[in-house]
This record gives C-alpha cells, sequence and structure tokens, in this order.
C-alpha cells in the first residue's frame, strides 16, 4: 500500500487516526503543508507516493464563520478542489470529513445522503461549496458526513461542560436543538476499515466510491440531553436546565434537527456503529485517567 496522506492532522479527528496508521502514513497541518497551494499539494502526494488523502482539515469556527467567509470558503470550499485535483492526477482516493451543517434542519426523519441539502450558515455553504467541487473533480473519492465531533484531544463540547459543570451550580442547555454526537474515535476507526478494504484486493470496493455517505454515532438526543449524561455519569453536582435556542442567539443559525441515516455506510462497508452513550461513556473515562 502507498502513503495516506492526513490533512488537518493537529484537529480531534487528525490525532484519532495517529493511532491507526502508524506507519506509512503522513501527517499535515497549515505548518507543514498549506492545502490552498495546488503546487504545494502536488509536491507532497507525487513527492511521498501518496495513494489516499484523508481530508481533516476545515474551517469550523461556525459563528466566527459568518464574518470571514472568505477564509472560510478558501479552507472549506476551495481546498478540497485541489485536493481533489491532484488526487485525480495521480489516482489518490480522497476521503473528505464534511457535516450535517448542510442541511436546513426542518426534517422529522433522519436526514438521507440523497436529501436535499439547504444550509443555514456561512459554515455550511463552504462545506457544501467543498463537497461539490470534489464530485465534480473527477476524481475517486469518498464523502463522509458527520456530526457533533468530540474527543480526547482538542477544545470540544465534552470538554466545556466538564469544566463548566466543575464550576457552577447550574447549567442552562439548549433541548430544540437534535442530532446526534460522534466520538472521533469511531469515525477514525471506520475510516480505518474503509482505507483497509481500498488497499486489500479481495474487497473490490469500485462500485463504492464516488459517494456521499453519513456517519455518527447511534441514537438522538438534544444538546441538553448530551449535557446531562456527560455531567451525570462523571457524578458532578451541576444541575443541567434545558433551555430554547432563543434564550442564547448566535450569529450562525443552526439546523434544529440533522439525525443523519447511516444505513448506507453499514450496509457498505459492514460496520457496526456503537449508541452515543456508550461512546461517550468510553471518552469520559479516558480524560477521567
Amino acid at each position: 500500500m502507498g502513503g495516506i496522506l492526513v490533512t488537518g492532522a493537529n484537529g480531534q479527528l487528525g490525532c484519532e487516526l495517529r493511532r491507526h496508521f502508524e506507519s506509512g502514513a503522513f501527517y499535515t497541518d497549515i505548518a507543514e503543508l498549506d492545502i490552498c497551494n495546488v503546487d504545494a499539494v502536488r509536491r507532497y502526494v507525487t513527492g511521498n507516493k501518496i495513494e489516499v488523502i484523508i481530508n481533516c482539515a476545515a474551517y469550523t469556527a461556525v459563528d466566527k464563520a459568518e464574518d470571514e467567509v472568505a477564509v472560510a470558503q478558501r479552507v472549506n470550499g476551495e481546498a478540497p478542489g485541489i485536493l481533489a485535483a491532484v488526487a485525480a492526477e495521480v489516482g489518490a482516493l480522497l476521503i473528505h470529513i464534511s457535516t450535517d451543517y448542510v442541511f436546513e434542519g426542518n426534517g422529522t426523519h433522519p436526514y438521507k445522503e440523497e436529501d436535499l441539502t439547504s444550509p443555514l450558515s456561512v459554515y455550511g455553504r463552504t462545506k457544501l461549496a467543498g463537497e461539490n467541487v470534489i464530485v465534480a473533480s473527477g476524481c475517486r473519492y469518498i464523502i463522509i458526513r458527520t456530526s457533533w465531533l468530540y474527543s480526547l484531544y482538542g477544545g470540544n463540547f465534552v470538554k466545556t461542560i466538564l469544566r463548566l459543570a466543575s464550576e457552577r451550580e447550574t447549567l442552562s442547555v439548549v433541548f430544540d436543538q437534535i442530532g446526534t454526537p460522534t466520538n472521533a474515535a469511531d469515525l477514525a476507526a471506520v475510516i480505518g476499515i474503509i482505507v483497509g478494504q481500498n488497499s486489500n484486493k479481495k474487497y473490490n470496493i469500485s462500485n463504492k466510491i464516488n459517494s456521499i455517505y453519513h456517519f455518527s454515532n447511534e441514537g438522538v438526543c438534544s444538546w441538553y440531553d448530551f449535557a446531562e449524561e456527560i455531567v451525570s455519569y462523571s457524578g458532578l453536582k451541576c444541575n443541567v436546565l434545558p433551555v430554547t435556542s432563543e434564550m442564547f442567539p448566535t450569529k450562525a443559525h443552526r439546523p434544529s434537527y440533522s439525525v443523519l441515516d447511516k444505513g448506507k455506510i453499514k450496509a457498505a462497508f459492514g460496520v457496526e456503529i456503537p449508541h452515543w452513550r456508550s461512546s461517550l461513556h468510553d471518552c469520559l473515562k479516558n480524560l477521567n485517567k
């Protein structure tokens, strides 16, 4: 198997992927590789004989993106096209991570991959632009939309709730935004399965590529439910209160319902997906070590 390139490797998912590809993988962030520079990407990919590119790089400051549209578009909407163009040149497989924020969030049933996209925010629109440029590129690609990502690494909702709950007696969290948390370790494991099947001739994944998939943990919850479980399992005494989104206005609009249907990725790659509570408990155990 040729080399694997992981971009955005210092983020939550990138850090988890380091545990899956200990050899034969190259980990880059902005200091090592500017994915907005096509010449730099081409030199890196050809020079290291890259056969799989896993793009974890993204502009993820959802509210800040409303003011920094050009930067968000460059990183989320244009850089994936550069990676895709180089992947097409060398025949590499591009695995690109996208988001549930490409949906408007007015649904009542888990979103399937072919459902209409209508993002509410700059972040969502630029991520959708990145998807579209990959699809149009002619490269071999797999796009994975995920939601509510957290991990042992970096800043995330789980760590924020743990900190606030240890400092306060009460904590208000919105209950009218519904989705599913995703442990980055579980997403990394599925990416590992896909990369393994791509390199193993006994698996013919030619009919599984050039496709969009959804992945999150199983189950459904609100941010309030998520926070309540974090606090309860950790044994903290903070009282978590459910409130509406109107209590916490944000610059960027977020989907009120963004549960993802995972049937397609489970069928295609034979993966089993843990429930969000069990994956959260695993993360909390490791955080408390």
